[in-house]
């Protein structure tokens, strides 16, 4: 499978970090998926492609009866859920309850694996632990019913509170693409199992690992206050828009390689070629197939990978963005001027890193996390795809 900074679909395309009480669907829906064209507004409707999905739950600490599940997301432009008997239905504001909030929850099965069946769909697979989520349905500024998804970096979110975490996916004719995140937050263990041509398991943690992912956040200064508790880490970017991690983190480092790379070159390969740049007039500038400049960027831009590193599907500026963003959350531009750097060891040297990625990476078996937008440049994001799926199984781990 060639690196997906070499492919064209933006890494953008395929997952974003909601922002607090987003009303949206999750942006991996942009793959354009497939399934309910030509349905009746309203009605509920088994789509077609249905891949079985099993759900285990090895937390350790919380029964089946405390584990809720949820599948939302996106299918023919429209915002839907998947309801227990495996049909699709559109979400609607008469969903809320007298709480406000809807009851989208699925429950496991009495004991042992709970069984699915998921049609072609777009979204999210969230669970919770203890507690179930409030997903309200409001209407979005074209009228349409939309969801407000769960904010966990965001304490007056009505779901802060509850320890839960989710799983992304589109699940079309063209196959099953699937990844553990946390590019939002990190908080509960799940791996997830793809079967088809291949049988690839990925996000699975270490014994301990979940621990040892929150100590060494908590051992950085500058990246303690992301730690909630023992609920969740927060990612820096959110951090930073909340005031708990500083604006001007990236600063030094940043203003480093702007110093370095105006007197050396910066090559980076994508899938259209090698790029070569030097920074030119506060912009760093690169030769090669198309012409692509880019702004200083700030701390907010580098772990957002947005701003100056925004990344457009446009096979040109956005892969060498994306190989940018990644470079500088890895902090590897100032060691290796020739990117993306293939080597994990050389990935988070020195003080100012991304220390939450480093710790989510560590934990994890194959050293594969999704900790910041283009954690996937250089393939090393717990994500993986079938064009033939035969089963997707998603188990909670023990913590």
């Amino acid at each position: 499978m060639a690196p997906r900074h070499q492919r064209n679909l933006s890494r953008r395309k395929m997952l974003f970090a909601l922002g607090g009480a987003a009303v949206g669907i999750p942006a991996i829906a942009a793959i354009a998926p497939h399934a309910l064209a030509g349905q009746n507004e309203g009605a509920a409707t088994t789509a077609t492609g249905s891949l079985p999905v099993t759900v285990i739950n090895n937390s350790g600490s919380f029964g089946n009866a405390s584990v809720h599940l949820y599948v939302v997301g996106n299918a023919d432009g429209r915002q839907v859920r998947l309801t227990p008997d495996g049909t699709l239905a559109p979400v609607a504001l008469s969903d809320n309850g007298p709480d406000g909030f809807t009851d989208y929850a699925i429950p496991l099965a009495g004991s042992g694996e709970t069984r699915l069946s998921l049609p072609y769909m777009s979204g999210r697979i969230y669970v919770s632990l203890g507690q179930k989520l409030k997903f309200k349905v409001v209407t979005d500024g074209n009228g349409n019913a939309a969801l407000q998804y769960p904010a966990g970096w965001v304490t007056s979110d009505p779901n802060y509170g509850v320890l839960h975490d989710c799983a992304e996916f589109t699940h079309n004719a063209a196959g099953m693409f699937c990844n553990t995140t946390m590019v939002d937050m990190f908080s509960v263990p799940m791996s997830i199992r793809l079967t088809g041509e291949k049988d690839q398991t990925t996000g699975t943690l270490r014994a301990g690992g979940r621990a040892a992912a929150f100590a060494a956040v908590r051992q950085v200064p500058e990246f303690a206050p992301l730690v909630v508790d023992d609920t969740r880490i927060i990612a820096p970017g959110h951090g930073l828009d909340a005031g708990l991690f500083a604006k001007d983190y990236f600063a030094p480092y940043i203003d480093e390689v702007w110093s370095t790379y105006t007197g050396r070159d910066l090559k980076i390969t994508t899938n259209a070629g090698t790029f070569t740049g030097r920074v030119r007039g506060e912009r760093l500038t690169f030769d090669g197939p198309a012409p692509v400049s880019f702004a200083k960027p700030s701390t907010r831009d580098v772990l957002f990978c947005d701003g100056s590193l925004a990344a457009p599907n446009d096979g040109t500026t956005g892969p060498v963005a994306a190989v940018l963003g990644a470079a500088f959350n890895r902090s590897t531009l100032l060691s290796n001027n020739t990117q993306p750097g293939t080597d994990p060891a050389t990935f988070y040297q020195g003080t100012l890193t991304n220390h939450y990625a480093r710790a989510i990476h560590a934990a994890t078996v194959d050293g594969k996390a999704y900790g910041f937008a283009f954690d996937d440049v250089a393939d090393f994001a717990s994500y993986v795809q079938d064009t033939r799926p035969t089963g997707f199984t998603l188990t909670l781990t023990a913590f």
